[in-house]
């Protein structure tokens, strides 16, 4: 990897992966229980199946937004590239506003989820007389077993058989981001995520049954002719709906006296947002309805340590591993580290006072 033209050569780890279909069956405690043993087995561990219920958990929007919150606080951060004695260097800071950084931030944010992201970096060229990167990638989770520091052309095959990304070819190509037994904040989330999605099946299932009034229909007429018009009218009676029956034929509607469905469902729902606000945010009142100012400050607070904890991490994986791999690319980063800017931003108005 020493000539220019060498560099242009990097392998996609996406062209040996055989594309599999994920599962999007249901899953229960019994299924999340059994995924977790299979990632644990120290002689073939597997975290396809475990993946498969992060990836049903994920389309949860309460979770969802709680991720992005978090996410989103750290990424709009201001940052910098500054030699050694903390200047900033302004061209070098340019390189890195560039789509394929925003796309490493997500992923390295993500293995806190997930416990471990592998990125492959493409399509190498050279930009204002530096070299580039058209782009960088997520290599499938599914395929990817970070405790041998393989990859394997399918799911599920033998981790002995799988491709090395930490040498040979490929290891010019990937950064790994997060530690290689970390399963992630997802595997405390799953359960309650689980939960959630059968209370809310439930509540359906229950405003089917007792939602609706029962009708209930009486007739003398023993004429099948009659019984299955009036049988006819009970099933098309809807909005401003209206019937002409024999003498004889009584119509009842029944209204449900069922009213406790709210405290049974509703407060287990409710439960389960709170548990996922508490394990992603560390609180709850920056996502939801919060009781007083005072309180909510506190709170915000809380958020903050988890933000200066992601940024920290954010920001050694950029200095001890994505640095040090652009650097063997060509990228003129010798002496350089990446830090957050945390010089705070004014409105002119703001300046003036300070000034005065």
């Amino acid at each position: 990897m020493n000539k220019p033209t060498d560099k242009m050569k990097l392998r996609s780890l996406l062209v040996e992966i055989k594309a599999s279909a994920e599962q999007l069956t249901k899953k229960d405690i019994a299924f999340w229980r059994q995924a977790w043993q299979m990632a644990l087995n120290p002689d073939n561990p597997q975290r396809f199946r475990l993946y498969d219920i992060y990836r049903d958990a994920m389309v949860d929007d309460h979770l969802t937004g709680c991720v992005t919150q978090r996410k989103n606080f750290v990424k709009r951060k201001t940052f910098k590239i500054a030699d050694k004695s903390g200047r900033e260097k302004p061209e070098l800071t340019e390189m890195f506003e560039n789509p394929w950084f925003k796309d490493f931030m997500d992923f390295a944010l993500d293995s806190v989820l997930y416990g471990h992201s592998l990125v492959q970096f493409n399509d190498l060229t050279v930009s204002d007389g530096h070299p580039a990167f058209g782009s960088c990638v997520l290599v499938p989770r599914r395929n990817v077993i970070p405790e041998y520091g393989v990859v394997v052309r399918e799911v599920g095959d033998d981790p002995h058989r799988g491709i090395s990304y930490r040498e040979g070819v490929f290891a010019s190509s990937c950064v790994e981001i997060g530690k290689p037994d970390n399963l992630g904040l997802l595997l405390n989330l799953t359960p309650q995520c689980i939960s959630k999605k059968n209370m809310l099946a439930y509540w359906d299932m229950f405003g089917e049954i007792f939602g609706m009034p029962i009708r209930i229909g009486k007739t003398a007429s023993r004429d099948q002719k009659e019984i299955d018009k009036t049988e006819h009218f009970l099933k098309e009676l809807g909005a401003a709906g209206w019937a002409l029956f024999p003498e004889g034929t009584e119509l009842e509607i029944k209204e449900t006296t069922r009213g406790d469905a709210f405290n049974v469902y509703d407060r287990r729902i409710d439960r389960c947002n709170s548990e996922i606000s508490k394990a992603v945010l560390g609180q709850t009142m920056t996502i939801d309805n919060g009781s007083s100012l005072s309180q909510s400050e506190v709170h915000l607070k809380v958020l903050n340590n988890l933000i200066d904890a992601d940024a920290d991490m954010l920001r050694d994986t950029v200095n001890h591993k994505l640095i040090p791999f652009l650097i063997v690319h060509g990228f003129p980063l010798q002496g350089c580290r990446f830090e957050w800017d945390e010089y705070p931003d004014y409105t002119p108005e703001q300046q003036i006072e300070i000034e005065r």
